[in-house]
């Protein structure tokens, strides 16, 4: 499911030129940035551990209960890039604070309100506050230090979210499922205010928002290399989560894997896509096209590989699946760092825009794995994973180059 130059970063807007350095501060700045994505992180995907008892407790269907997870993917989709396009023109530090409230009150009241029918609307608020915090933060983060580091800078937020899969989220399932569910979300809740405090007491204020109206950014964000590279995010999003939404029932009926051995593999996952944030940050500093370029062709390499070799091989399967979190997560912050850099003076609007783009991929990934799975089973999910990816392939190298300020 994310900077400016000179003339060609989130606009001349945060960097006017280049006898304007990053604001003072950058590095415990970027710091509350990553903890700040991790509290989002964290919540974005933890209500799926506790949907069985959230169902009981809001007497609902498991099926219905899962809408919860839809609400929130329609809240980044469509309500991060409403927020985003209302708050422009506002100093970057301020949309992160108003983020993180919104977060937290939406999180509170899920806590405290048990009704089904107001808890799916705080979902899609929550989401919405997620796709804004995601875009702003991207954007801040690149802001705040020198060109030559704007990816690493990132990678920041985006591991801040890889983090979350990794630790976050298990544990917060872990108190829902030991604790009425709603100490998790209130617990979200109050992380979420911590993170507001410290980014009102750390985030440079000199952090500026976009100084172009919504029209004029929405005319850089509407050219093709834009659209392009928005299309690539929902695209290979799309084919990873057409095989990882049911990696779990793959992992069971085709490996062999049983019990909690299946964790282990989500552990592995989740900690090779924590340093392929890393290593992404610092190959998009570099070459960020090559980045999304060579991250796909190994996503389509891997898939296929897991399709065809998977079949009651786990030693096998473990590889595949660290080497498609270091990929998977690799090319997200070249992705995002490039459609900012693209988008020039649009890149507020364009950052909002990946986040959303990400997880509309998220959403139609999900849906293809449900239908593929009824139809065929588990074990061709990875190679239509691959289809997707592959077909994403010749659109990754057509974007290649052409960033203005891109190393």
């Amino acid at each position: 499911m994310h900077g400016t130059a000179t003339g060609a970063g989130p606009g001349a807007g945060p960097v006017e030129g280049p006898a304007q350095g990053p604001p003072p501060g950058g590095r415990p700045a970027l710091a509350v940035l990553g903890l700040s994505a991790f509290v989002v992180g964290t919540a974005e995907f933890a209500v799926i551990g506790v949907l069985d008892r959230m169902a009981g407790s809001l007497h609902v269907s498991a099926a219905t209960a899962g809408l919860l997870v839809t609400a929130y993917a329609v809240g980044v989709c469509l309500g991060g890039p409403l927020l985003s396009a209302l708050t422009l023109r506002l100093p970057r530090r301020l949309v992160l604070v108003g983020a993180l409230g919104g977060y937290a009150l939406a999180n509170a009241v899920a806590a405290l309100w048990a009704d089904f029918a107001v808890v799916l609307g705080v979902r899609v608020l929550a989401g919405a506050a997620h796709g804004l915090f995601v875009g702003a933060a991207s954007a801040a983060a690149a802001g705040l230090v020198p060109a030559e580091r704007r990816g690493r800078a990132v990678a920041v937020v985006f591991g801040g979210i890889a983090a979350a899969n990794l630790l976050g989220v298990p544990l917060a399932t872990f108190a829902g499922q030991v604790l009425p569910w709603q100490y998790a979300f209130a617990g979200i809740a109050v992380l979420a205010c911590a993170a507001l405090l410290l980014t009102r007491a750390v985030v440079p204020l000199s952090v500026p928002g976009g100084q172009q109206a919504l029209r004029a950014q929405f005319r850089h964000v509407a050219k093709a290399p834009v659209v392009a590279l928005l299309a690539i995010a929902v695209l290979v999003f799309c084919g990873q989560f057409t095989a990882f939404t049911q990696l779990s029932g793959y992992l069971q009926e085709v490996v062999g894997v049983r019990g909690g051995a299946v964790g282990l593999y989500l552990l592995v996952f989740g900690a090779a896509g924590t340093a392929g944030t890393v290593l992404g940050g610092r190959l998009a500093d570099r070459a960020a096209g090559a980045t999304v370029v060579g991250a796909t062709a190994v996503l389509v390499v891997v898939l296929a590989a897991l399709f065809l070799f998977g079949d009651g091989r786990p030693v096998a399967v473990a590889v595949c699946v660290a080497v498609w979190g270091l990929a998977g997560f690799g090319l997200a912050p070249a992705l995002q760092l490039r459609t900012i850099r693209r988008a020039g003076p649009g890149g507020d609007l364009a950052a909002t825009l990946g986040a959303s783009a990400g997880n509309a991929g998220i959403a139609v990934g999900a849906a293809v794995a449900s239908g593929i799975t009824g139809a065929y089973g588990f074990a061709v999910l990875p190679l239509a994973a691959a289809a997707v990816c592959a077909v994403t392939l010749p659109l990754t190298w057509a974007c290649r180059s052409g960033d203005a300020d891109a190393p």
